[in-house]
């Protein structure tokens, strides 16, 4: 969830990079671009950066499991290789 004063802050930077005319619109016009970023950012798929962090820790687990199960494979067709007669 994007924090409310994340929000404020985004829309008063963008406000201020409008032309001078543009600004004269006053507390409607910020109102109007504080509700426009947040529909916007609510419309993104993002995560928390805890989730990020979660999620980050399993596959990096994932991925070491997955490379300890890898070189036991190869450990295993090689000693049935070994076993194997000439053929």
């Amino acid at each position: 969830m994007i924090r409310p004063e994340d929000i404020q802050s985004l829309s008063q930077r963008l406000g201020e990079l409008l032309p001078a005319g543009v600004k004269e619109g006053g507390d409607g016009l910020r109102r109007n671009l504080r509700a426009a970023v947040s529909a916007q950012l609510d419309r993104l798929d993002l995560v928390t950066r805890e989730e990020f962090d979660i999620q980050r820790a399993v596959l990096a687990r994932s991925r070491t499991l997955l490379e300890q199960l890898s070189a036991r494979v190869d450990e295993l067709e090689a000693e049935l290789a070994r076993q194997r007669p000439d053929g």
